[in-house]
């Protein structure tokens, strides 16, 4: 009697894809499995689709930056206001006035969802913590699509994104203040306020590096 070969079992399906694995395959899994790898793979993420459009210009630079601006304010309200507290509304003006008048605007239209977390504190101490909190947010948007900027060489030395997008810096910082001074001038029961607490930032002079 002839005796039977012995053949190798099927692979599973989990060998079949341990066996088609590459190790780029690998160095993503890795990279995805650390928190660093995390980030940077959502900035590539957000390099990926903002360079369906060209990044020499500084308007396409500016909606780089506000939407790396918005994202990560929304991640400093997502564990009071939940996830996407700001939606991120794409495919409009993208000067530098427009960029952080939507920016300012945006962030501080949740700040009565905020305040109404916190019945018990004085409504001027909110203020000025719900202006920290968006604030922070802000700096990291910038200085994520900074950096993305960067790595492509476009802020070179009397670049116009680079003008562009230190303008828009320096617009959002004075809407936050123009908004606070406001705010607090409304609770104090000032006559004349100096500002709306819900205007856009005004335009300064020539823009300097942050």
């Amino acid at each position: 009697m002839l005796n039977a070969t012995h053949l190798p079992a099927p692979a599973s399906p989990d060998t079949a894809v341990l066996t088609n694995s590459t190790p780029l395959d690998e160095a993503q899994k890795t990279a995805t499995a650390s928190s660093q790898g995390q980030q940077n793979m959502r900035n590539a993420q957000i390099l990926e689709a903002s360079l369906q459009v060209s990044l020499q210009t500084g308007n396409d630079s500016l909606a780089l930056l506000y939407r790396t601006a918005v994202d990560a304010i929304n991640q400093e309200l997502a564990p009071e206001l939940g996830p996407d507290a700001i939606q991120n509304a794409m495919g409009q003006d993208h000067s530098a006035q427009a960029t952080a008048g939507r920016i300012v605007g945006l962030s501080t239209a949740m700040f009565d969802a905020y305040a109404a977390r916190y019945p018990d504190k004085e409504l001027a101490e909110v203020a000025q913590d719900f202006v920290a909190l968006i604030r922070g947010g802000f700096k990291q948007g910038y200085q994520e699509a900074q950096d993305i900027l960067n790595s492509l060489g476009v802020l070179g030395e009397g670049s116009p994104v680079a003008a562009g997008i230190a303008q828009t810096y320096e617009l959002v910082h004075k809407g936050y203040d123009d908004w606070l001074q406001a705010k607090l001038g409304a609770l104090r029961g000032d006559a004349a306020p100096s500002a709306s607490a819900d205007a856009a930032p005004a335009a300064p002079g020539p823009a300097t590096a942050p």
